[in-house]
C-alpha cells in the first residue's frame, strides 16, 4: 500500500509537468501565430490539472484508500484528454497521445490489468469522440476545425490511435513487470547477503567459543561419567549425574553447529549411501527421546540406495537438522516423510515432507537466518548449518509451506561435475 501511495505521488507530479509543458507550448505558440484556436478555452481547460492537483494532494494526505483515488484520478484524467483532443481539432489533431500517458500510470500504479481497462477506456472515448465529431452528433469546438474527411479516413485514424494505446498497455505491463521482477530480484539478493553476514559474524563467533568452552566441557563431562561409574550413587545422585552429562552433550551439539557456519576446512569425500545416512539418524533420533511413537517416518530412504558423493558428516548434520526441525513443528505427532529422487544426469533431490503446523511467508523468509527460530529453546542455528552446507555443494533448497499445512522442503543436489571440488579431500 504505501508503494501505491508513493506512485500516485509520483503521478501528481507527472502530471503537473505534463500541463506545465503544454501551458508553456500554449503560450509560445500565441505569441508566435494567430492562426492556432482561441486559446481562453484551452488555459481554462489546463487549470483542472493544477486545481486537480490540490484535492489529490489532500486526499493523499487524509484517505488511505490509495487504490480507490489512483481509479479516480486515472478516470478525471481520461476525461482530461479527451476535452484537450476535442479543443484541439479531434481526429485532426494529435494530442490523443497524452492517452498513452494515462495508460503508462494506469499500468505502474495499478497492475496490468488495469493498463488494459485504462487503454479500453481511451479507445471507447477517442472513438465516441471521432464518431460524434464524423457523423455530425458533435459539433466541432470551432467550424473551421472540421476536416474534409472521408469515412474511410476517420477510421484509419481511430484505429491508428486505437493500436497506440493498447500497443502501450502491452510494453508498459512488460516494463512493469521487467522491473517488479528486477525488485524482487534485488530483495532477495539483498536477503541472501544479509544471511552470508550472518554466517559469517556465527562462524568468527564460533571459533572463540570452541577454544573456550568445548575443551574445559568435554573435560567436565568425562570426569563425571568416570565419578558416576566408580561411585556408588544413590538413585537421586546418578540421575543428577545424568543431567549433567545429558547437557553438557547438548552444550557440545551447540558449539558443533557454531563450529559448522566458521570457515569451511578440507573435508573427507567419499561415494556413500545417504539413505544410510538417514536411517541412521532415525535411529538416533529414537534413541534421544526426539522421535515418539506418535511421530510415523516414512519415505523410500528404508529400501532405496541414494549414492552421492561428498562428505558424510556434513549430511549427517543436514539429516539431523531437518528432521529435528520437522519433529519440532508437529509436537502432537504426524507424519514425516523423507525420499530422495534423481534428477536429469546424476543430480540428486532430497524431499523433506511434514504435517506440521507449517510457516508464515516471514517465517520463510526467515528460516535460513542464524538464530531465527520458530520453537521455544532452539538455538536458530540448525537451518543455518543446512543451508551454508547446501551453498558449499552449489545446491538449492525450496521451501513449500503455508501455515496449518505443513511445510515440505526440496534440497537439489548437483553430481560432481556439476559443482566446485576445491578444498576437497579424497579419502585415501
Amino acid at each position: 500500500m504505501n508503494t501505491v501511495k508513493k506512485d500516485l505521488r509520483a503521478l501528481i507530479v507527472a502530471r503537473l509537468i505534463v500541463a506545465t509543458t503544454l501551458l508553456v507550448a500554449a503560450v509560445v505558440i500565441q505569441f508566435s501565430t494567430v492562426s492556432f484556436l482561441p486559446l481562453g478555452p484551452f488555459y481554462l481547460l489546463l487549470a483542472g490539472p493544477f486545481v486537480l492537483t490540490l484535492a489529490y494532494i489532500l486526499l493523499l494526505r487524509w484517505n488511505d484508500h490509495y487504490r480507490t483515488q489512483a481509479y479516480f484520478q486515472i478516470v478525471f484524467d481520461l476525461l482530461l484528454v479527451t476535452g484537450l483532443v476535442y479543443i484541439s481539432g479531434g481526429i485532426d489533431g494529435n494530442l490523443y497521445v497524452l492517452y498513452a500517458f494515462v495508460i503508462a500510470a494506469a499500468s505502474i500504479i495499478l497492475g496490468r490489468r488495469a493498463a488494459y481497462l485504462t487503454a479500453a477506456g481511451a479507445a471507447i472515448l477517442f472513438g465516441a469522440l471521432a464518431d460524434g465529431l464524423v457523423y455530425g452528433l458533435i459539433p466541432y469546438f470551432q467550424p473551421d476545425q472540421a476536416p474534409d474527411l472521408a469515412t474511410g479516413r476517420a477510421l484509419y485514424a481511430v484505429f491508428l490511435a486505437w493500436g497506440l494505446f493498447f500497443v502501450v498497455a502491452v510494453l508498459v505491463n512488460y516494463l512493469s513487470q521487467s522491473l517488479a521482477r528486477a525488485r524482487q530480484a534485488l530483495t532477495d539478493a539483498q536477503r541472501e547477503l544479509d544471511i552470508k553476514e550472518r554466517q559469517a559474524a556465527a562462524g568468527r563467533m564460533s571459533a572463540l567459543i570452541a577454544h573456550e568452552i568445548r575443551n574445559p566441557l568435554a573435560a567436565i563431562s568425562g570426569s563425571v561419567q568416570v565419578l558416576k561409574d566408580e561411585l556408588a550413587l544413590a538413585p537421586e545422585q546418578a540421575r543428577l549425574m545424568d543431567i549433567v552429562v545429558n547437557e553438557s552433550r547438548r552444550v557440545s551439539q551447540t558449539i558443533d553447529q557454531f563450529l559448522s557456519l566458521a570457515s569451511p576446512g578440507r573435508h573427507v569425500f567419499v561415494t556413500f549411501d545417504l539413505s544410510q545416512v538417514m536411517r541412521e539418524t532415525v535411529t538416533m533420533l529414537r534413541m534421544s527421546g526426539d522421535l515418539n511413537g506418535r511421530t510415523v517416518v516414512t519415505g523410500n530412504f528404508e529400501t532405496t540406495p541414494a549414492m552421492f558423493y561428498g562428505d558424510p558428516n556434513q549430511f549427517k548434520q543436514v539429516a539431523w537438522n531437518l528432521a529435528r526441525n520437522a519433529l519440532q513443528a508437529m509436537p502432537g505427532g504426524g507424519r514425516l516423510a523423507v525420499d530422495f529422487v534423481r534428477e536429469g544426469g546424476d543430480a540428486l533431490t532430497i524431499r523433506f515432507k511434514d504435517s506440521g503446523t507449517g510457516m508464515t511467508a516471514q517465517d520463510r523468509n526467515r528460516m535460513f537466518e542464524p538464530f531465527y527460530t520458530r520453537f521455544e529453546g532452539g538455538q536458530g542455528l540448525g537451518l543455518a548449518v543446512v543451508r551454508k552446507i547446501v551453498d558449499d555443494y552449489h545446491g538449492r533448497i525450496d521451501v513449500r509451506s503455508e501455515p496449518g499445512s505443513g511445510t515440505e522442503i526440496h534440497i537439489t543436489l548437483p553430481g560432481q561435475e556439476g559443482r566446485s571440488t576445491g578444498g576437497e579431500k579424497e579419502a585415501p
